[in-house]
Order: structure tokens, then sequence, then C-alpha cells
């Protein structure tokens, strides 16, 4: 295995979501909920992952503005699987203590992006 590595890939807060998106696929493969629901649980699954997937693509585009464009699009997927959280829980597909750690990781997760697309949008 080659050491290179790309940018990205040395981003705290691509690391964080991708290990937000862990947690929330080790959380999907357990829902209890209807097949007939594999949709919503399908959509959660994509919206978990596309924090992690939006840094990256938005860390390989030429611009600031663009790499903030998407660092914005990867909070709105994440507002999006909380969304879904919210209605898993509410249909009692997932437990207390899943929907609370996701969701606390979602916070901090929302905030470091948040952070991050305002300094990046500030900087000379």
């Amino acid at each position: 295995m080659s050491n290179e590595r790309f940018s990205f890939e040395d981003l705290e807060i691509w690391q964080e979501a991708v290990a937000f998106a862990e947690k929330a696929l080790d959380v999907a493969e357990r829902i209890e909920g209807g097949r007939k629901h594999y949709r919503l649980i399908e959509q959660f699954e994509s919206a978990s992952a596309s924090p992690a997937l939006n840094i990256a693509e938005g860390k390989g585009r030429f611009s600031k503005k663009e790499f903030v464009q998407f660092l914005f699009i990867a909070r709105g997927s994440l507002f999006e699987a909380v969304t879904l959280l919210e209605i898993f829980r509410r249909r009692k597909w997932i437990g207390d203590m899943d929907f609370a750690g996701l969701r606390k990781a979602a916070i901090q997760l929302g905030k470091r992006i948040s952070s991050l697309a305002n300094a990046v949008r500030t900087s000379g």
C-alpha cells in the first residue's frame, strides 16, 4: 500500500464525518422497522455518508468558494440524516441510546462543518 494520501484524508473533519457514517450505518443495520420502509432506511444511509463525501469532493475543487458550497451541502445532508433519525426514534425503530449517540455526534459534526465553512470564507 502506498503512503500517498489525498489531501482530504488529513482533514480531521473528514475523519469525523467518516466515523459518523460508520456509526449511522451500524444503527441502520439494526433498524427494526418493517422492510416496506427500506427506502427511508436507504435514504438515511445515503444522507449519513454524504457529509464525508461532500467534504472530500469540496476539498478536491479548485476554489475556496466551491469548497464552502460543498461544506454547506455536507451540513444539509447531516440535517437530513438527523431528521430521519428523529422519525425512526418516533416510530421506535431505533432505541434512545442509538438516537442520543448519533444526535450528539451530528451536533458536533455540524458545528465543525459550520466553523470550517466560516473560516474558509473569511480567509485571505
